[in-house]
């Protein structure tokens, strides 16, 4: 399926050349959730769709759980996924504190050799409006 795009105009605040600019936006075309994607599964397998979504809940909850406790959690064909956060610098590394400089967790995601191998072929998109599905 391709992937649909809309032009959008941004302006540099930061620059001294504060003409705007435009850059092509991905759009996204709706959600799946975990019933969808585990029906999708079921209808694949041997597994029902309830089987299929406790081990993805399970495998929720599992990630969590490794993250948490320092590790790289590689789920081979999707990718690697990883703690990191955002930290205010101080002059004095002994004045480096969790409390005080660290100011908010994230995720990292590192996709798997197989969907960057997808990526960099590229894939199709269409202009917003451009046709109808």
């Amino acid at each position: 399926m391709p992937i649909r795009y809309r032009i959008t105009k941004r302006s540099n605040t930061i620059a001294n050349n504060k003409a705007p600019q435009y850059i092509m936006q991905a759009v996204s075309t709706g959600v799946v959730d975990l019933d969808q994607i585990s029906y999708q599964i079921s209808n694949e397998c041997t597994l029902s769709k309830v089987d299929v979504k406790m081990v993805l809940y399970a495998l929720g909850e599992k990630l969590q759980f490794h993250l948490e406790d320092g590790k790289i959690v590689d789920l081979e064909n999707i990718g690697k996924f990883k703690i990191g956060f955002k930290c205010k610098a101080d002059p004095n590394p002994a004045n480096l504190t969790p409390k005080r400089n660290i100011q908010k967790y994230h995720l990292n995601f590192q996709p798997s050799v197989v969907l960057k191998r997808w990526l960099k072929r590229g894939i199709t998109t269409y202009k917003e409006g451009s046709r109808s599905k």
